[in-house]
């Protein structure tokens, strides 16, 4: 049986288990009487009724004589402890209240590589462990258009012009810089002179080649003199990086991304050294999405990010 489906927890008057912890912790029905505010027949009348639904004596209450019985000391036990969850209730309500539930979906561009970003995942999943998470990778058109249409939470994207349907703000900013693969005459080599890259092939992204978000990558194949014809173009960053490790051509990566390969010995970073152009990485949300409580609140870290964040800060390297 469960235990709504027995008699007893019907038939009882709750408060009187109130009233009986009141009196043992009293030791006596005058002093519970004083406790409560109501006069000691009102208790007395309600001990009898409780000794009647449990079948048992509770209290031995002879004249100048107050002692609890064995059955009133089993039930003594269980009102503390059913007091004890009961008083629990309001923590536990306002806890569930807190509880941050629901299921983010983030889109964004190939290779997006910000420890600032990492760490405010890492803090907020630490505090709402119920999340979940999905995660796809896009061009940055496609990232646009998803966050435009309400299909994500928030994009990561690069962005040539302002979207007056979305809000957008710089997450980070990286550095590109050229760099040449392992089979390359020039990897290894020091003090490499900018005439050395004349007429040298090279490979871009896709949104450089449409005069997208990274259109001054080809003012940086300008100046090192490559060969104005690309010989392979990719949207994916880890598609360019294998054009350049595979020889097809010299490219740009940005530089905090291509490091690892630098000490990997599978990249060679080429001139020119300074003067190196930059690109901002946009966090974009959608101002009509309505948030679940874990959008809200990722959302609101990450944009508290970049409020108390400099972006110098965010610049990478």
């Amino acid at each position: 049986m469960q235990p709504y489906e027995q008699r007893f927890p019907w038939n009882l008057d709750w408060n009187l288990l109130r009233t009986f912890m009141i009196v043992v912790d009293q030791r006596g029905l005058t002093r519970a009487a004083d406790f409560l505010g109501v006069t000691q027949p009102t208790i007395s009348s309600a001990l009898k009724r409780l000794e009647t639904t449990i079948g048992a004596s509770l209290i031995d209450r002879r004249p100048g004589h107050f002692a609890v019985t064995e059955a009133g000391q089993v039930l003594y036990q269980e009102c503390t402890a059913l007091f004890g969850a009961v008083s629990q209730i309001p923590g536990l309500i306002t806890k569930a209240q807190r509880r941050v539930t629901g299921h983010i979906t983030i889109v964004m561009t190939s290779h997006v590589v910000c420890d600032h970003l990492d760490r405010v995942l890492y803090r907020f999943n630490e505090d709402h462990p119920g999340v979940t998470y999905s995660i796809s990778i896009a061009e940055s058109s496609e990232v646009l258009n998803r966050v435009r249409q309400n299909r994500a939470t928030f994009g990561v994207c690069l962005m040539r012009d302002p979207d007056p349907a979305l809000l957008a703000q710089p997450l980070y900013r990286e550095r590109f810089a050229l760099y040449c693969g392992p089979r390359h005459r020039l990897f290894g080599k020091t003090q490499i002179k900018l005439s050395e890259l004349k007429g040298e092939n090279s490979v871009s992204f896709q949104t450089e080649v449409e005069s997208g978000p990274l259109f001054l990558l080809a003012q940086l194949r300008e100046r090192a003199l490559l060969d104005p014809e690309v010989k392979g173009v990719s949207a994916n960053l880890p598609e360019v990086r294998r054009m350049i490790v595979a020889g097809i051509g010299v490219g740009a990566l940005p530089v905090h991304v291509a490091s690892r390969d630098v000490a990997a010995g599978l990249l060679w970073p080429l001139p020119p050294y300074g003067g190196l152009p930059t690109a901002d990485i946009y966090f974009v949300t959608n101002p009509r999405r309505s948030l679940n409580p874990a959008e809200s609140v990722l959302v609101a870290a990450i944009g508290q990010l970049i409020e108390t964040t400099p972006i110098a800060e965010r610049t990478y390297p």
